[in-house]
């Protein structure tokens, strides 16, 4: 089992003074990593359909500023969408962002899932299959470019030919790269061309299509994972975020208000693995059992839990 690594997910600063305060604290704490998200919605319908809070900042600008102002935090998105970017030169921005920050990326990337957002800023939202094929076929132009070797990749959906690609990443071969997804063929992917993968969360529904309860669901996107890995497992990080996350001495209180906004029962919700409820110490056992079973090492949690959570990273953090 990896140590445990802990991230902060913000989406929000109305002023760059916030930003860079937010971004101190984050490092202060003992967080490991701040990540931003791949999303551009400001209030209205389509966030509303979408259920994404509004995202204030663009994700590039807001990690290199973080990354200045900080000595030890690594930056991040979580994660990029491939359809959002043109991938010759996101693979420059990302370099560059490595370059700058002298070596503390962490690059996500995914293949898209908020077919709102995609109407919204007028962009075609492709089947599932499409969207996989596009997103291995960028993984592959990335780590090309970044090998900083002639480039003539020439796929499906991306193309770098012609040219080396400029800057070097510091980190060699390349910044550890994160995939996130909920379906096999994603997570397969991830599992063999990625060094972190994130797994999705698993619905609140008691028992899914399947027949697995979301406990048994996230052991099952691990299992995927574990076996697509083979020998590359020993070097995976498993990345989870438990948006619902309260350190709290009433959990059955936070249960009852999780049910309440998803619209469930709460029965068996302080063991769903997206809720992560309870005191400090009763949290850092659950994410010690939880890693045991779903392998999940790396955990993100919301911008506005950051401070009260602090006490668990510093219990858990490198153990």
């Amino acid at each position: 089992m990896h140590p445990f690594r802990f991230a902060v997910q913000a989406t929000k600063a109305t002023a760059g003074a916030q930003w860079r305060d937010l971004a101190r604290k984050v490092e202060d704490l003992g967080y490991a990593t701040l990540f931003v998200a791949d999303h551009y919605l400001g209030p209205g319908p389509a966030a509303r359909e979408s259920r994404l809070p509004p995202q204030h900042l663009a994700p590039v600008a807001a990690m290199a500023t973080a990354a200045a102002v900080t000595g030890t935090l690594r930056v991040g998105c979580r994660v990029f969408c491939v359809d959002y970017h043109v991938p010759a030169v996101l693979a420059k921005e990302a370099a560059t962002l490595d370059l700058l920050s002298d070596g503390r990326l962490e690059f996500g990337i995914g293949a898209g899932w908020s077919e709102p957002e995609y109407r919204a800023m007028g962009l075609d939202f492709a089947p599932p299959a499409r969207r996989v094929d596009k997103l291995a076929d960028v993984v592959a132009l990335l780590k090309a470019h970044w090998s900083g070797e002639p480039l003539d990749h020439r796929g499906g959906f991306a193309t770098a030919a012609g040219y080396a690609g400029l800057p070097l990443p510091v980190q060699r071969p390349h910044p550890p790269i994160m995939i996130g997804g909920a379906r096999r063929r994603v997570l397969t992917l991830a599992a063999r061309e990625a060094d972190v993968v994130s797994i999705n969360n698993v619905p609140f529904d008691p028992v899914n299509e399947a027949g697995r309860t979301p406990a048994q669901e996230a052991a099952h996107r691990f299992a995927v994972v574990r076996d697509a890995a083979g020998e590359r497992l020993a070097g995976l990080e498993i990345e989870s975020s438990p948006f619902f996350t309260e350190i709290t001495d009433d959990p059955a209180g936070a249960v009852v208000r999780v049910a309440k906004l998803m619209g469930v029962p709460p029965d068996g919700l302080l063991d769903h693995p997206n809720v992560l409820a309870g005191s400090a110490g009763e949290v850092a056992d659950r994410l010690q059992q939880r890693r045991e079973v779903f392998g999940a090492n790396y955990i993100s949690v919301q911008q506005r839990e950051m401070e009260r959570f602090a006490p668990v990273v510093a219990r858990l953090a490198g153990r």
